[in-house]
């Protein structure tokens, strides 16, 4: 039976079309994938599909009523509940009250708090995170638990479609088979869930059936068995990208920085060389760059972001939401943000010269954008990760540390990417890349470090390392 049916969906933003005539059919019971680059009208069709926006053409039906809902609160009355890429928790309010925000259980008129928290317990237990801290502000959270109290949140509404946007981008392997073990459980409790993601190996072993979207258009569908890896590539880009992971050629050079963590053994960082680090949740990852980098205070780093910046340290965060961009400015205000001083002259601005920068990035990027003039905040997740990276590489930093860089990022982009990473090792700089996708690791890294429990445990040649052993080692259980 047909849970949801999308018939001929246009969305506008003023001169830009976002959607075209756009259709989609999800069964009941079924994990529908939702596939696509940036930039593709993905999050615009899950936004009309939730309520965020309505659409300018278009049918919607579900269950075979017609739907259309007039936002969020009533799309979820309907049964439809969405976790964004972007979280959108209340980062001072906690986890438990954070989970049952627009559900919560009354007693008598008043709040009651008990069986509040036992939802929250409840829903949190069926990700295998019911040892979180519910009476932590949601703020405090690492991004990954963040994302876990967001899809928790979401659960607790029972939804009859549930949109999953990105949903594992900050989550280790473990986590995200957690995740995965949900979804079946819910495709066999008859939910139908939509899953969008840039993991193409991880949309394989959670989904039955796909939809490619390419500039707003759907531009093919059908069950994921009976299509190769490479046809579904080839619909998102419209091309093949033949080698996502670039040959690495070069020796790693003089030491540049001896990496420290609360406990374990010191790692030396050499020029041209990529350094991947590894572990689960909570394992310290984030906390090592942020005190390396002077973000965060440590015994270790008596430094400050300002001291590195002029050494030669760039870094990128895993939060461009909140640390990474300036939502409200200009793709070339926040592209450029660190180079004013470099492009004024006089003592003003050059404003010819910002959107000159910026549009060399755009395309070297491949940044979907109206325009240098365009509002970051406007742009799609991956697409900001673009603008982020691009402020962080015009600039020649010797060491670069990047904390989950290809995060919402399309598999024609990470190639991008990827191929802009060991240019830059090539030339001399030196990487320490954090990332929760092991592929990515093994396919891009010389070396591989593993974290547990804020130490730095064990350190190999990528050769060296298997993906069950790496994660024996992430986990500390006997090899």
């Amino acid at each position: 039976m047909t849970r949801l049916r999308l018939t001929g969906i246009d969305k506008a933003f003023g001169a830009t079309q976002a959607l075209r005539g756009v259709s989609l059919a999800v069964a009941a019971g079924e994990v529908h994938a939702l596939i696509g680059e940036n930039g593709a009208g993905k999050s615009t069709l899950m936004k009309v599909l939730s309520g965020v926006v309505r659409p300018d053409a278009g049918t919607m039906e579900l269950d075979g009523a017609p739907y259309l809902p007039s936002d969020t609160l009533a799309a979820r009355r309907h049964g439809v509940a969405m976790i964004y890429q972007e979280l959108s928790l209340a980062p001072h309010l906690s986890a438990w009250e954070n989970i049952v925000l627009g559900s919560e259980p009354h007693r008598l008129g008043w709040l009651d708090k008990k069986e509040a928290r036992a939802r929250a317990r409840g829903a949190l237990a069926r990700l295998a995170h019911g040892h979180l801290d519910l009476d932590r502000a949601a703020g405090e959270f690492s991004i990954a638990e963040q994302q876990v109290i967001e899809i928790a949140r979401a659960l607790l509404a029972e939804p009859r479609v549930l949109i999953m946007d990105e949903p594992t981008s900050s989550l280790t392997q473990a986590d995200t088979e957690r995740l995965f073990a949900v979804v079946r459980q819910l495709r066999a409790e008859g939910v139908s869930v939509i899953y969008i993601s840039h993991f193409l190996e991880e949309v394989r072993q959670v989904a039955d059936r796909f939809t490619v979207l390419k500039d707003g258009q759907t531009v093919g569908s059908g069950e994921l068995a009976a299509v190769s890896q490479a046809e579904i590539v080839r619909l998102m880009v419209g091309r093949e990208v033949r080698k996502l992971y670039p040959a690495r050629t070069g020796r790693p050079g003089a030491v540049v920085l001896t990496l420290r963590a609360p406990s374990g053994p010191a790692l030396e960082l050499r020029a041209g060389e990529i350094l991947g680090v590894a572990g689960l949740i909570g394992a310290g990852r984030t906390e090592l760059l942020r005190a390396v980098f002077g973000l965060d205070k440590s015994a270790l780093y008596v430094t400050t972001p300002a001291r590195r910046w002029a050494e030669g340290v760039g870094f990128l965060s895993e939060n461009r939401k909140e640390e990474g961009l300036m939502l409200p400015l200009s793709v070339a205000e926040n592209t450029t943000l660190t180079k004013f001083s470099a492009l004024a002259r006089g003592g003003w601005l050059r404003t010819g010269g910002i959107e000159a920068v910026t549009a060399d990035w755009i395309g070297r990027l491949g940044i979907k954008t109206r325009g240098p003039k365009q509002a970051v905040g406007e742009l799609s997740g991956g697409n900001q990760q673009k603008v982020a990276l691009a402020r962080l590489l015009q600039h020649p930093a010797k060491i670069l540390l990047l904390d989950e860089p290809t995060r919402g990022i399309d598999v024609g982009s990470k190639a991008q990417i990827y191929a802009l990473i060991a240019q830059l090792a090539a030339e001399g700089r030196a990487v320490v890349l954090v990332s929760s996708y092991l592929p990515e690791l093994f396919g891009l890294c010389d070396r591989i470090a593993v974290m547990r429990r804020g130490a730095l445990v064990e350190c190999r040649d990528r050769a060296a390392w298997t993906e069950p052993e790496l994660m024996t080692v992430a986990v500390g259980a006997a090899a």
